[in-house]
């Protein structure tokens, strides 16, 4: 598989966990707009802050995300919301990165950060609780595995989420994690620097 063919379907994997009310109907506007510029969303907030504030999440497919590609991102959806026009209060638009201890929203979050901490919440009872603390041990096409850090008395030491019954989840900020989400993003914008020069000779 080559890295376009990669980056399209990365764009494209549909979101596990998706917003309600008025979040998921700014989501269903500006998601297009985001895709097809190649960014996915990640997640939509309308929250009280100064007043009233969107914060939208957005990233690229390999995961990284600068101040320009936020600004590009902004101007991307400014002018689709005030067409539509689903919000009928003044408000202030935040487009930022998911952040290191980010929410996990898509399958491909868990296989990207096996290994690493994460805190989540089911809409159904698995194993007798809603609610898991633990390392990512394992993910594949229906669920992901948890070895939880403090199993209770009589708990088995790891867990079965299948990715139908997630409500929500994210990433517990850790040196580890730290240390890992900088590599990442390194090699990504290293490998973006490459494809921009390979770009340049070929325009030459």
């Amino acid at each position: 598989m080559n890295d376009t063919t990669q980056t399209e379907n990365a764009a494209v994997e549909p979101r596990l966990i998706v917003e309600t009310g008025l979040d998921r109907r700014v989501a269903e506007i500006i998601e297009p707009s985001i895709e097809q510029i190649g960014y996915r969303l990640v997640r939509v907030r309308l929250s009280a802050q100064n007043g009233a504030t969107l914060q939208i999440m957005a990233e690229r497919p390999d995961g990284t995300m600068t101040v320009e590609d936020c600004e590009k991102v902004s101007m991307a959806v400014s002018p689709v919301l005030d067409v539509e026009d689903p919000i009928d209060k003044a408000y202030h638009l935040e487009v930022s990165s998911p952040g290191i201890d980010r929410p996990m929203v898509r399958k491909s979050d868990f296989t990207r950060w096996l290994g690493h901490l994460v805190k989540c919440e089911t809409s159904i009872l698995v194993d007798g609780r809603k609610r898991f603390r633990g390392k990512i041990v394992a993910a594949d096409e229906n669920g992901f595995t948890l070895e939880r850090d403090q199993p209770a008395y009589g708990e088995e030491p790891s867990v079965v989420i299948p990715f139908t019954a997630l409500a929500e989840g994210k990433l517990i900020l850790t040196d580890d994690l730290i240390r890992d989400a900088l590599t990442a993003d390194k090699k990504a914008k290293a490998a973006q620097a490459a494809n921009q020069n390979g770009e340049d000779a070929d325009d030459e």
